[in-house]
């Protein structure tokens, strides 16, 4: 897919690429984009839109992390905008961001738009069923030497807009429905009430303490259930577009180093996240449309592995349309223990790479003045300003007691768990 998306991007004018959550359409066009940019320009030359801060953010760290020497900035709504337009001072050549925020900067004229010839619009269809039409027509508008569009998303046989400006569009599918359906069980739960949280709780004891998406429709549906999962003694976290984005992050990273094992969310949860492959998927609420049904699910099956998606349905509740199999409901043991707790908790530090901190610097300083062995520390994230480290659960208080008084690289810094 990468190799064939690769020259299609290169030779084609506009393209649209289809292929599943977790195949690597990120990198498939990146590579792309940065073959097109010119090292003797100083202008933005690539813009790229995404529903989210979340997926915008991951795009601009798969580009760190390709090393290119291209500057690259990301803008996004919840993120500061004095901060964003310093960074646009000495423009970036690769320029990331969500509709509104990116409209907002063409507005306020923080950039020239004259040397952008690539648009990249990930995740497009999402964007548009989030209502952000009018920007994205604005925006693209707005861009006087466009000359080649590229169309990124993960769900099959969908309308391109007539403002994205593309005349003859190559498609490139790599979805594969078939192959899809064998690597995913539907299994049907049935709750003889209509308050379906105690289902939830005995459906989540018979997974056990394995990582799992809790899907609602709502933000006040997720942290209701969240806080009712919560009182009934099951650890989870909350995760919508309400939230602020340094919470959104945090809890994203918890989830992913093992500190959660249960995350109830909306839809911002079904695509463009960058979290592990997961074995289960719980539709609390069942979505109105097929194309987000597939995008829940989208998150465990991936790249010919396999998974479930539980169906929570009350005794009275329709099987919506797009379940076209007849399902037996699943029997559930009448008598489950609650599932174990997460191994690991994440410790907090507020310094990072701007702190001249890495990975190298924190593990060698967790093992000699925490005593921690290798196998006590899990996954570690630096960003620009604090750290997070997953951290055996048990070893927490010991490490936290050691650590106190002590400098890292010659400076104190603030050693808590995350919240």
């Amino acid at each position: 897919m990468q190799e064939k998306a690769n020259k299609a991007i290169l030779k084609e004018k506009d393209i649209l690429l289809l292929s599943p959550t977790g195949s690597g359409k990120t990198l498939a066009f990146l590579l792309a984009v940065l073959e097109l940019l010119d090292k003797e320009s100083n202008q933005v030359q690539c813009l790229i839109l995404t529903p989210s801060r979340e997926l915008a953010i991951q795009i601009e760290q798969v580009w760190k992390k390709m090393s290119t020497g291209f500057k690259v900035s990301c803008c996004y709504g919840g993120h500061d905008m004095q901060t964003e337009i310093q960074n646009l001072v000495e423009p970036p050549a690769l320029l990331i961001g969500t509709p509104g925020r990116i409209g907002d900067h063409f507005r306020r004229e923080t950039l020239s738009l004259n040397y952008i010839k690539t648009l990249v619009l990930d995740e497009f269809d999402k964007s548009l069923a989030l209502g952000f039409e009018e920007e994205m027509r604005f925006v693209i508008e707005a861009l006087p030497a466009l000359s080649k569009r590229v169309l990124v998303s993960a769900t099959a046989a969908i309308q391109v807009p007539e403002f994205t400006g593309v005349t003859h569009l190559q498609v490139l599918d790599f979805i594969d429905p078939i192959d899809a359906d064998e690597n995913l069980s539907l299994q049907l739960v049935i709750s003889e009430d209509k308050d379906k949280v105690d289902r939830l709780v005995q459906l989540l004891s018979y997974i056990g303490a394995e990582p799992t998406l809790i899907f609602c429709n709502h933000r006040d549906a997720v942290e209701r259930t969240s806080q009712l999962l919560q009182q009934k003694g099951i650890p989870n976290a909350a995760f919508h577009g309400g939230m602020e984005q340094m919470q959104r992050e945090q809890t994203l990273i918890q989830f992913r180093n093992g500190s959660v094992l249960f995350l109830v969310a909306t839809d911002l949860a079904a695509r463009g996240l960058d979290i592990p492959e997961i074995k289960h998927v719980v539709h609390y609420h069942l979505p109105s449309t097929e194309a987000e049904f597939t995008h829940r699910n989208g998150r465990t099956a991936r790249m010919h592995a396999t998974g479930t998606a539980y169906l929570l349905m009350h005794l009275t509740e329709p099987t919506p349309y797009y379940i076209r199999e007849q399902l037996t409901p699943l029997e559930l043991p009448h008598h489950l223990k609650p599932p174990k707790t997460a191994s690991y908790t994440t410790i907090y530090i507020n310094g990072g790479k701007k702190d001249k901190l890495n990975k190298v610097d924190i593990v060698g300083f967790l093992a000699q003045k925490g005593k921690l062995e290798k196998d006590d520390i899990g996954l570690i994230v630096v960003k620009d300003f604090n750290a997070f480290v997953a951290v055996k659960k048990h070893k927490v208080n010991g490490l936290l007691n050691l650590v106190q008084d002590q400098k890292i690289k010659g400076t104190k810094y603030k050693i808590v768990v995350a919240k």
